[in-house]
């Protein structure tokens, strides 16, 4: 009988990333989990590591006892959100890190640990192309794409594929965190939000023998806030 893939996923303990690990779990993966919060419950497959990803910086030592990785999902995020003349440095560095700079560290620092053949997908936003009052959080986003497509070029030889999924609004958390309480979700034209389970959905595809040959990729999924 063989092994369980292995993915590493962060943010794991609400909203997409939990949606992402019990997706997983039922399909037979087995889950490290990194977030700062601990999962509402143990679950059988789930091993959590705390960890705070707004201090990228501690992720080499965090991640040192994981091994023999199939797939990582970075899932992890925050908002903050206000418009110009009252933008806060604190709050695009904040985003900064956990966005864009816990997905490198993560990565790099995991990379050489990676089957070949394995998988990375980034969870990005469909804010990416700018929306008013969310300029930082935009930014941030924005710069997953380039993270991706950068690696899916350096790791095809080893046939692993690097993609973004990012989704409009969806009905986590991260959407009632009073800290973007100034730019309320906008219903997108199918009348309803995005679910995390949905995107869990697509993520699943790409970790997934059908998504062997996407890579570099970003993947929409908005409920039409796009059209």
């Amino acid at each position: 009988m063989s092994e369980p893939r292995h993915a590493v996923v962060t943010g794991v303990s609400s909203g997409i990333g939990a949606a992402v690990a019990t997706r997983l779990l039922d399909q037979g993966w087995r889950i490290t989990g990194i977030s700062r919060t601990a999962p509402a419950r143990p679950v059988a497959g789930l091993h959590w590591i705390p960890a705070d990803l707004s201090r990228p910086e501690d992720l080499p030592e965090v991640l040192a006892p994981v091994s023999g990785v199939d797939a990582i999902v970075h899932a992890a995020g925050v908002q903050r959100s206000a418009r110009l003349g009252e933008l806060a440095p604190e709050d695009g560095s904040l985003m900064w890190r956990i966005h864009v700079q816990a997905a490198g560290v993560l990565v790099d620092t995991l990379v050489d640990r990676v089957a070949d053949g394995g998988r990375v997908v980034l969870v990005g936003s469909r804010t990416m192309t700018g929306v008013p009052g969310k300029s930082q959080y935009a930014a941030t986003k924005a710069a997953l794409p380039a993270l991706a497509r950068s690696w899916a070029a350096e790791l095809a030889p080893r046939a692993v594929t690097v993609n973004v999924v990012a989704p409009g609004p969806t009905d986590t958390p991260m959407l009632r965190d009073p800290g973007r309480s100034g730019t309320p979700p906008v219903m997108p034209p199918l009348g309803r939000l995005v679910r995390p389970e949905e995107v869990a959905g697509l993520t699943s595809f790409l970790l997934g023998p059908e998504g062997g040959a996407v890579t570099g990729q970003t993947l929409v999924m908005c409920a039409g806030a796009s059209l």
